[in-house]
């Protein structure tokens, strides 16, 4: 059997696995399903097969490595030592550069732009999707804003909604990334497949939430809440002053970076903690084996030699026992050596905030924004958002698969 055989088949493997997770099988809106399916199968062969979708692709990579590069000069004239060296440390390469990206986003948030394309791809996708207006628009959202910033300017309309619509929503919160912290993924993995997994992830994350929890809304219920229950005018009137909202948007932005780097070496240094101990046990014994052991018939039905598939199963069981960076460091000098169908599939499994913490992070944000009933809800299916995070990263991963060799 060849290896694109076994990758097809593994689409539809991760597809059933979402059929036998669901609450209500006979609720599954199959005909909006399959037309997401095909949709995104077409987008991943667009982006990835046609010249006009690299070029596409490749001007976009081109466009966040130059805004990396620009950020460079900022980083430069503070830290010119560490900057002008042959190799940069991973903070100052990788996340440092998020100094220039967070804000220029919400510069963009601020002006109005980024709201306005949010909300016109929300309306086009749920048009050709047949899936409710505000799901559609919480998939592109999040992808722009993250997961809890999105859940944060949504409190209003996840008030009115009934309370598995809400889990549907945190079980999409799991497959988001920022958008601005794309940069920092392309300066460690192939950007081009970074970018091609962000459309991709956007569809999966509404294809698996509508298989898994599929719920019946009707058009009275299909409505957008205004944002944070605020008016236009309201909105306007209120704004507050644009550098001050620059300042505060700096300051998130380096927090974000001390929040990431103190993640990333608390989960390497726990990961090593625990090899140690397992060590004690049995010197064969880690925790990448373990996860490996677990994760490898996924891992294989991407379309992987037994070797290969061994080693991504070890990859993909410490992205989520840690985070996406913690494996994007350890294979940023090594991915180039890769076969292209392993670069492409290992690069978008990667490219989500699918992860244990995760789930913290947003059962966290529902608590604070919704009431103790709808809260409690999301908290016993626990479950549901870990496997819904993992069944959109196969998916995506395998989507895209398809397509490189």
């Amino acid at each position: 059997m060849s290896y694109l055989v076994i990758n097809a088949v593994g689409l539809i493997v991760f597809l059933t696995i979402a059929f036998l997770f669901s609450k209500n099988k006979k609720a599954i809106n199959w005909r909006s399903i399959i037309v997401m399916v095909v949709l995104n199968l077409v987008i991943a062969w667009f982006l990835t097969s046609f010249a006009v979708g690299r070029q596409i692709v490749s001007g976009a990579a081109d466009g966040f490595n130059a805004l990396i590069q620009v950020a460079y000069s900022g980083i430069a004239f503070a830290l010119p030592s560490m900057v002008h060296v042959k190799n940069m440390d991973f903070v100052i390469s990788s996340l440092m550069p998020i100094l220039l990206i967070v804000p220029l986003f919400d510069i963009l948030t601020y002006i109005g732009f980024l709201p306005w394309v949010i909300k016109w791809i929300g309306k086009i996708l749920a048009k050709v999707t047949g899936q409710p207006r505000f799901e559609s628009f919480f998939s592109v959202e999040m992808m722009f804003l993250g997961n809890t910033e999105a859940l944060a300017v949504s409190g209003l309309q996840l008030r009115q909604m009934s309370k598995e619509r809400n889990l549907t929503i945190a079980m999409m919160s799991m497959s988001c990334v920022t958008a601005s912290i794309l940069g920092a993924y392309t300066k460690m993995v192939p950007a081009q497949f970074v970018l091609t997994a962000v459309p991709v992830n956007i569809i999966n994350a509404i294809i698996v939430a509508s298989i898994m929890n599929p719920v019946s809304v009707t058009p009275s219920e299909d409505t957008i809440a205004t944002v944070s229950g605020q008016t236009d005018d309201s909105e306007t009137s209120g704004r507050e002053p644009f550098f001050s909202f620059l300042g505060d948007s700096i300051l998130a932005a380096g927090k974000l970076i001390l929040i990431i780097t103190a993640n990333v070496i608390a989960f390497v240094a726990l990961a090593n903690l625990i090899d140690k101990c397992l060590g004690l046990i049995n010197p064969w014994l880690s925790l990448e084996h373990l996860l490996g052991i677990v994760m490898f018939p996924f891992a294989w039905l991407l379309g992987l030699n037994v070797q290969d598939a061994f080693q991504f199963a070890q990859y993909m069981g410490t992205k989520l026992v840690t985070n996406e960076f913690v494996v994007m460091g350890k294979v940023s000098s090594i991915i180039k050596h890769f076969s292209p169908h392993y670069q492409a599939i290992l690069t978008v499994f990667l490219t989500s905030f699918a992860n244990f913490s995760t789930v913290g992070m947003i059962i966290g944000a529902f608590k604070d924004l919704v009431d103790r009933e709808k809260n409690n809800y999301i908290a016993k299916n626990i479950s549901y958002l870990l496997v819904s995070g993992i069944l959109v990263s196969l998916l995506s991963a395998a989507t895209v698969g398809l397509f490189v060799w």
